[in-house]
């Protein structure tokens, strides 16, 4: 470390822990030495150290495992909102082994929220679905759909753990899907939130709302889903109108 330098020794820690991470050296899940290692390895104070760190877990690059040590964290997935995808296809782009685990099926009177959406009379029998959403074994996002269509029950009859939702509802029952209105906000994961997606409670998630519609202009879908802030990024492309 460069003492002599106008930058402070926990900045010139930092920035180079980050050329390591970038460079590929400390891999993704890689666990970074200890406080003392470092101490030892640079010829810098524990304080240093631990401000260096600190700084790039608010930065979200390392996280830390309470009794484990600190880690270098997986890239978030940089989700563009200028396509209509489902997850298992979006991950399949990826290169990603998706998945998925059905918390709750069936069918249910849609409320006065789930009506509108999808302009239907409160109290319309409509299917629901609750699953947990993975990749490549890791927990991502919780995913709640109401579908409506004349139907609508026979997807009690689907495998919706090894098989996309829309893929099914294009091939199978002739829905075409062909836009969506989503909505996105952050929030801060509860406490059974958090088990299933394996984060603290309080942990910052992504909250979506989307309706989409078919090739018709009607809505078919109604879902709200809570992605792991500490994962994902949404991208969308702005163009400005010149007068």
């Amino acid at each position: 470390m460069y003492r002599r330098a106008p930058v402070p020794l926990y900045y010139q820690l930092k920035e180079l822990i980050r050329d390591k991470i970038r460079s590929g050296e400390w891999a993704e899940g890689m666990r970074l030495p200890s406080e003392r290692e470092l101490c030892e390895q640079y010829g810098v104070s524990r304080m240093t150290v631990r401000q260096s760190i600190t700084d790039l877990v608010h930065e979200g690059l390392l996280y830390r495992e309470q009794g484990r040590g600190t880690f270098v964290r997986r890239a978030r997935i940089n989700q563009q909102l200028d396509r209509l995808t489902s997850f298992t296809e979006d991950m399949l782009n990826r290169g990603q082994t998706p998945n998925a685990r059905v918390l709750s099926a069936g069918m249910c009177e849609a409320d006065s929220m789930v009506a509108e959406r999808l302009q239907l009379p409160p109290g319309q029998e409509v299917f629901r679905l609750y699953r947990l959403r993975t990749s490549d074994g890791e927990p991502l996002a919780l995913e709640l759909t109401h579908i409506y269509f004349p139907g609508c029950e026979r997807l009690l009859e689907e495998d919706l753990e090894h098989n996309s939702l829309y893929v099914l509802l294009e091939t199978k029952y002739g829905i075409a899907l062909v836009e969506a209105l989503q909505e996105v906000e952050a929030g801060l994961a509860g406490k059974e939130e958090a088990n299933l997606l394996r984060i603290s409670p309080g942990s910052p998630v992504l909250l979506t709302r989307r309706t989409t519609y078919t090739d018709h202009g009607h809505p078919v879908e109604y879902a709200v889903s809570t992605y792991r802030g500490d994962r994902y990024t949404f991208c969308t492309r702005l163009t400005r109108e010149w007068r």
